[in-house]
């Protein structure tokens, strides 16, 4: 940790990203379904199949495998179906499919017997299911409803504690949407959980809104902390480009008073962290 650190640092100082339980694909459907019974003992049996393949770099060897897991209630595997047809991975590109796959995870839910090693993938589920219906998925029947988007990223957060879910939630306060009044200081509350599990684009966000004083007291120094640590974690693909230039844009106004209390936050964070 204390290498983690100085890189930080190092940086910092160099400067002064409700469907039943079932197949979706009609027809082909139930035929691949019945050769999988053939070949696998159970669901379960499928999905460890399914996840090897896939691990193997064969993504497209594993969809009927996981179809057929998926089928019978597994929800890792509904979860991993959903992710390739948000991504065309090993498949055709489909929001809706993959809208559908989410939502099965997301109705089936039940907090009472879940398993906690399942709890991550439920609560990406109910983000994943609250992204597409925060706009909708333009050619099929899902038309946006951001208040129903707004209580997937609410029950995400506070359930699960997931970070995305937080994210996501702010974002909708600070825009004033799904109902919401616009309110920087209960989006900072937001951002700050999810910045402190080191989520990149909250940390970004949390550290833009502090520096300015958009809505809530400027904190310039601790907000250029934040956006010291979202830089160094933002991937190097053009999706983060936008966290990179909001930490240009806040740092090449800072003054030298600025830069150094951000410092001291700085190793301070990461003492904590250690």
């Amino acid at each position: 940790m204390l290498a983690f650190g100085r890189i930080y640092l190092a940086c910092f100082l160099a400067a002064c990203g409700g469907a039943p339980s079932f197949a979706f694909d009609g027809a082909d459907a139930s035929s691949s379904s019945k050769q999988a019974l053939d070949i696998f003992k159970n669901p379960h049996q499928a999905l460890e199949a399914a996840l090897e393949s896939y691990r193997a770099g064969n993504p497209a060897s594993s969809v009927e495998a996981l179809k057929y897991a998926a089928a019978g209630g597994e929800r890792l595997a509904q979860w991993k179906l959903g992710k390739m047809y948000a991504d065309g991975d090993g498949v055709p590109r489909d929001d809706f499919k993959a809208y559908q796959y989410f939502l099965q995870i997301v109705d089936k839910y039940d907090e009472d017997t879940a398993s906690w090693r399942e709890k991550s993938v439920v609560a990406s589920a109910y983000v994943a299911v609250g992204v597409f219906e925060l706009k909708g998925i333009p050619g099929s029947r899902l038309k946006a409803d951001p208040e129903q988007a707004m209580r997937m990223f609410l029950y995400a957060a506070t359930n699960f504690g997931d970070s995305n879910a937080q994210y996501n939630l702010a974002r909708l306060y600070m825009d004033g949407s799904a109902g919401l009044t616009k309110d920087n200081r209960q989006a900072a509350r937001w951002l700050h959980l999810a910045a402190e599990k080191g989520h990149v684009e909250a940390q970004a966000l949390l550290g833009h809104i502090l520096f300015c004083g958009d809505g809530l007291p400027v904190q310039r120094a601790r907000g250029l902390m934040w956006l010291t640590l979202a830089r160094e974690g933002a991937n190097a693909n053009k999706r983060q480009d936008w966290v990179r230039n909001l930490y240009d844009q806040d740092m090449k106004i800072a003054n030298d008073n600025d830069r150094q209390v951000a410092l001291v936050y700085l190793e301070e964070h990461l003492r904590r962290r250690d």
